[in-house]
């Protein structure tokens, strides 16, 4: 990708994990190192083979290394405690300590790793602090070490910051921060259970604000993640425009934000214009949801519609979410890798009719 290659293409972050890595990963008891690190290094071999093979103009390694996606602060910090949710049984990481530095870099070290193996831009994902707060933070069970969720969540800045400076000395192209706690507020009923949901989503943005500010040297991007993983869970998503939040957004210091719009709730693209001008839009152009895939025809429809509001540079496209919703979700990497070809095709009839 050069640097005014126009509708640059590139996936959010996960991609489904193949069955035998998660037989590799659940293994009881657990594989010898080697092993595993074989097992490992194979599949996002493949995962970032399939992604050039698509075409794609940026790449991640599908978050595989991870357990979960917000539990990777467990690997940067100590203070964490895995359990199980009494909810719903799923793995719950959950702060119980004043947090400490445990292995900064270690998502650094996911793109050391790929850069080994693809000469193409690469993307690293990050989940924001608020978001920690919203899932990790117990009232019973944190609360000796965080009196409060936004106590935790301000810890968490520091440590998140450190890791997006050694990102950016890792010459990642793009560091893209995933903040569907902040898509919670387009949502009216979510908004009607805060009591001041105005000041709920400004202090995402400034957490947020603060892992960023001052940063240079790489690109930085905000997910407005609605949660499309949650679709393919069957649980609800939210729903609204983006409308809401338009004034927290244009206070975010980033360069970049990933929207989702292949939903019907995510409301009219013409809220495009209500946005500062030096953003680029990542447009979430494909849908996400197993079963079913895009045509390049329907995707170009959703990028043209994009186009009456925006200036063709500033547009990138992408799939509406992450393609790896959790381990429950049956997803097919094969199924993934025909989105990905029409929506690089779609790219490529853009280039040609707006070139």
């Amino acid at each position: 990708m050069t640097k005014h290659t126009l509708f640059p293409t590139s996936v959010v972050g996960s991609m489904p994990r193949p069955a035998y890595l998660l037989d590799a990963m659940r293994a009881d008891p657990p594989l010898p190192e080697a092993e595993y690190e074989r097992v490992m290094d194979a599949a996002i071999r493949h995962v970032v083979a399939m992604q050039e093979r698509a075409g794609l103009d940026v790449i991640t390694d599908g978050e595989y290394r991870r357990a979960s996606y917000i539990g990777v602060i467990a690997e940067l910090a100590h203070g964490f405690e895995l359990g199980a949710n009494p909810a719903d049984g799923r793995p719950w990481t959950i702060v119980v300590d004043r947090l400490a530095p445990k292995q900064p870099g270690f998502i650094a070290d996911e793109v050391r790793r790929i850069r080994t193996i693809t000469d193409r831009p690469i993307k690293a994902t990050l989940p924001a602090p608020a978001l920690l707060g919203e899932r990790m933070w117990d009232a019973d069970r944190s609360s000796g070490a965080y009196p409060t969720r936004e106590a935790f969540v301000r810890d968490c800045v520091p440590i998140l910051r450190r890791e997006v400076e050694l990102l950016r000395d890792e010459d990642a192209a793009i560091v893209q921060i995933d903040d569907p706690h902040l898509c919670l507020f387009v949502d009216s009923e979510v908004r009607a259970g805060y009591d001041d949901p105005v000041a709920a989503s400004d202090f995402s943005v400034e957490m947020v604000n603060e892992v960023v500010d001052g940063i240079t040297g790489v690109k930085l991007a905000v997910h407005l993640c609605r949660r499309a993983g949650a679709r393919a869970r069957g649980e609800a998503a939210f729903a609204g425009g983006y409308d809401p939040i338009i004034d927290q957004l244009n206070r975010l210091k980033v360069h970049h934000l990933t929207m989702e719009f292949t939903a019907p709730g995510a409301g009219d693209m013409a809220v495009f214009r209500r946005l500062r001008e030096d953003f680029e839009i990542g447009l979430g152009c494909v849908g996400t949801q197993p079963g079913e895939v895009d045509s390049t025809e329907t995707i170009l429809e959703r990028v043209e519609q994009a186009l009456r509001h925006l200036s063709t540079d500033r547009l990138t496209l992408n799939p509406d979410c992450g393609f790896a919703p959790g381990s429950a979700a049956q997803v097919s990497i094969d199924e993934v890798y025909l989105k990905l070809c029409n929506q690089v095709e779609a790219a490529r009839r853009l280039r040609e009719t707006h070139g």
